[in-house]
């Protein structure tokens, strides 16, 4: 995500990191390089300008060029413009009525389909809400389809209409619906359309007018870079919408859609897809967003996923294990397990200070537990409750069975045992008690 802004970005600041002086000329040279890593990240030249005019102001204002540390207080102002270029806070989706309808509106291919199922599995796992979708999307001939396929994975119903032509007409029969079976909130799919088609555009306006959502959400492919932004200000010229989802954000994106689009339509970013999975969206935070383009991770969404896949007694009881050195190979298989529901790999790296920059040309796939796991599945459900009883025999069988060396598996049995002594050491500081952590 942004890997390419955020170096550039980097090597633009670090020119005045360790400079024994600094003058107007090296903040000059700096903005200039942070306005072309703004330009090529697909970001508009008249907003990257303003953005680096702003910054340079606030730098002669803040007397960086006397400051003792003026590379970190530079780093802070950038920071503080990308934030507020971004939008400066999150702002949560409008889900109060009885049902709260919410449309989803977009250009074709945008992923408004995908989206509205992860809406639905937000607002039903997070929020506890009853959820419904319907599925208006009359056109396309595999959408009906794929919003069912995407419904029965979230658990939630999808309602439809066969043979029925008339977006509109099946969105209020779906309200009903829902009314009389008590939903909480309605999540409208629509067709994809081009700004430029009228006729549908037309359509899209009369969904907004009829139905009279709480929340529209316009959905938008942000690895189109500035023509997102371009099509955004044409919908919402169009119907206004309440809120933007920039989707694909885990692609390989410049980034200009997710800098631009707030300050462009003057309305906030919402959520982020960041990748294929149901629970793979995010509400985004123009402040965490900038702690990641500047490489300082983001610590804090990095908590929150942690914290939604904690099961505290599963914890206590590995604790107690650890304790008694009872911890075996299906206790760290479970634990692998909670790991991988936190998202991608590479995702969950970059959210570590630091880490983005060290991993930035380093390949991190989502199967680099799969050896690990082939192995532990290769094992008797007696070996995996006994590591001890791994003999040379066994050890043999078990790389058979799972297609790898004698040598990965004595590299791997090592950093098990390295990883228990290592939890085992933090649980006895920690007295045998595991940290209470805030259930989601």
């Amino acid at each position: 995500m942004f890997e390419n802004l955020s170096s550039k970005i980097e090597k633009a600041l670090h020119t005045l990191r360790g400079k024994g002086s600094i003058t107007d000329i090296n903040i000059a040279e700096t903005v200039k390089e942070v306005r072309k890593a703004l330009l090529d990240a697909d970001v508009s030249y008249p907003i990257a300008k303003e953005f680096t005019d702003k910054v340079k102001a606030e730098a002669l204002g803040r007397n960086v060029i006397q400051s003792i540390e003026p590379g970190q207080l530079m780093v802070k102002i950038v920071h503080e413009k990308l934030t507020e270029l971004m939008g400066s806070q999150a702002v949560d989706i409008n889900i109060k009525g009885q049902p709260a309808v919410i449309l989803i509106a977009g250009l074709q291919g945008s992923g408004k389909t995908t989206f509205s199922a992860k809406l639905a599995h937000y607002l039903k796992s997070k929020k506890g809400r009853s959820v419904m979708l319907v599925a208006g999307d009359v056109y396309r001939p595999a959408a009906i389809s794929q919003l069912q396929t995407l419904g029965e994975q979230v658990q939630v119903p999808v309602y439809t209409e066969e043979g029925n032509r008339n977006p509109v007409e099946i969105a209020k029969h779906a309200i009903n619906e829902a009314k009389g079976r008590g939903y909480n909130i309605v999540i409208v799919d629509t067709a994809g359309r081009l700004a430029v088609d009228e006729e549908m555009m037309n359509e899209i306006a009369a969904l907004k007018r009829e139905l009279q959502p709480q929340e529209t959400l316009f959905v938008v492919d942000s690895m189109t870079g500035q023509d997102a932004v371009n099509t955004a200000k044409a919908f919402n010229d169009r119907i206004d919408f309440d809120g933007v989802v920039l989707t694909k954000l885990d692609g390989d994106t410049r980034g200009g859609a997710a800098l631009t689009i707030r300050y462009t339509v003057n309305k906030p970013i919402k959520f982020v897809g960041v990748g294929e999975k149901m629970d793979a969206l995010d509400v985004f935070h123009p402040d965490r967003m900038a702690n990641r383009i500047l490489g300082m991770g983001d610590v804090v969404s990095l908590v929150e996923r942690a914290q939604e896949q904690y099961d505290e007694m599963e914890a206590r009881k590995i604790s107690k294990k650890l304790m008694h050195n009872e911890y075996n190979f299906e206790d760290f298989l479970s634990q692998l397990a909670q790991i991988k529901k936190m998202g991608s790999i590479k995702d969950l790296v970059g959210m570590i200070p630091g880490m983005s920059k060290l991993t930035k040309d380093v390949e991190i796939s989502d199967d680099a537990f799969k050896p690990i796991e082939a192995i532990i599945g290769s094992m008797t459900p007696y070996e995996r409750q006994h590591p001890s009883c791994l003999n040379g025999s066994r050890k043999q069988r078990i790389a058979e069975g799972s297609g790898r060396s004698i040598q990965e598996l004595n590299r791997f049995l090592k950093q098990f045992d390295d990883t228990r002594k290592m939890m085992k050491m933090v649980s006895k500081q920690g007295g045998g008690k595991m940290p209470k952590m805030r259930r989601r």
